[in-house]
């Protein structure tokens, strides 16, 4: 764990480039966010060296806790937003002379979607409160953050398949 270390270097260093900004979960953060950059023959002084040399595990660790906070939110507003969507065809679409709003499958699908969702956020915000409380390091928000980081992904999944599944064909296709 003592073989890391976190180098701060200058954007306007010699040989730092920024090749191009990438999407995280299909979000856009430029120009801020997350670029690919290309580092050539960058030099730095040692001074630049953060917490002291080996420290780098340390770190990342201690950042890991926000970025999955921020990462597991993200994926809630998208499992949200296909919740919405799935609600919407449901009211919109008529199949065997019904709307698919009033199949029984379809209202099971909304509920469940409801309360994993909100299961989820509240283990986020949770674990959020708890991180504030007693830091990423510890032993009670390790086993939290390790929870969110299955929890959230799992939800999402089945969010995103059941709306898959109320939109039909038309559910893997570019037209909606």
């Amino acid at each position: 764990h003592l073989q890391q270390s976190v180098i701060v270097v200058p954007m306007a260093s010699a040989g730092v480039t920024v090749v191009r900004p990438l999407t995280v979960f299909g979000y856009d953060d430029a120009p801020g966010g997350h670029p690919e950059v290309l580092l050539e023959n960058v030099r730095v002084p040692a001074a630049n060296i953060v917490l002291g040399e080996g420290r780098g595990f340390e770190i990342a660790q201690a950042r890991l806790g926000p970025g999955r906070i921020h990462h597991c939110m993200r994926a809630i507003g998208t499992a949200e937003e296909a919740q919405g969507l799935l609600i919407e065809r449901a009211l919109s679409r008529v199949a065997f002379g019904r709307s698919l709003a009033k199949q029984g499958s379809i209202t099971h699908h909304v509920a469940n979607n409801r309360i994993a969702i909100d299961q989820a956020r509240l283990l986020v915000l949770h674990t959020a409160d708890m991180i504030d409380r007693y830091g990423c390091g510890s032993r009670e928000t390790s086993n939290l953050i390790a929870m969110i980081k299955v929890a959230v992904p799992h939800v999402v999944h089945t969010v995103l398949d059941r709306a898959i599944q109320v939109f039909g064909a038309a559910g893997v296709s570019g037209d909606f």
